[in-house]
């Protein structure tokens, strides 16, 4: 894709997933206060860790699925100019279509973020609230492994990640993980539904504390 911006300057390929840790970090503000503020005056209560979380799969599904998007645009442009042998060709498509997927990302990440460290030190008995953020930061090292794995069964089983993305389908790899966020966002919804707040009571209480 196109880097420039202007005639001088490039953007840095390297530079691109800091838009995700910039993102997580501004929606980590805008989010506490604002947003929440909000909510609580509209509905009378703050949010509840777990559709604090379910908003966040649902920003997550919703950046793979604009990936897909962005993706199928810029292999309909590779096939208009007829660059699919041209591995080293830039394709006339600026990279700044790919901000939106990754501020999505970073939203996601915040509202998980937030759900998860408050589920956790609501839930969690006191003597086991020190390993909040250890899990948040399991979690994310487990979602690492299991997509290394996903990687190397569409390098067996389809053409899709070809060295050459230009003769591939990367497209077709965001949709089936949009596919299966779909599927994992179901079944975290029946877990949330079945689930009882053990603490929820004495969390009202402590805001209203607060409050006063």
């Amino acid at each position: 894709m196109d880097r420039h911006l202007g005639l001088n300057f490039k953007i840095p390929t390297g530079s691109f997933s800091v838009n995700v840790f910039i993102s997580t970090t501004i929606s980590l503000t805008l989010i506490d206060r604002f947003l929440y503020p909000t909510w609580r005056k509209w509905i009378e209560r703050m949010p509840q860790p777990l559709e604090r979380i379910g908003l966040g799969h649902v920003l997550n599904v919703l950046s793979m699925v604009v990936s897909a998007l962005v993706e199928l645009k810029r292999l309909k442009i590779v096939r208009a100019h007829h660059l699919q042998d041209q591995a080293m060709a830039i394709v006339p498509i600026s990279s700044l279509w790919l901000f939106p997927q990754l501020v999505l990302v970073g939203i996601g990440e915040a509202f998980h973020f937030l759900g998860q460290v408050g589920l956790y030190y609501q839930e969690f008995l006191m003597s086991l609230r020190c390993i909040a953020t250890a899990l948040i930061s399991l979690v994310i090292d487990i979602a690492y492994y299991l997509c290394t794995t996903l990687i190397d069964l569409f390098h067996r089983v389809t053409k899709w990640l070809p060295d050459d993305i230009n003769q591939g389908r990367l497209d077709n790899v965001y949709w089936t993980i949009s596919v299966i966020g779909v599927i994992n966002f179901g079944y975290y919804l029946a877990c949330a539904r079945y689930y009882k707040y053990q603490n929820v009571e004495n969390n009202v209480e402590d805001d209203s504390i607060t409050e006063d």
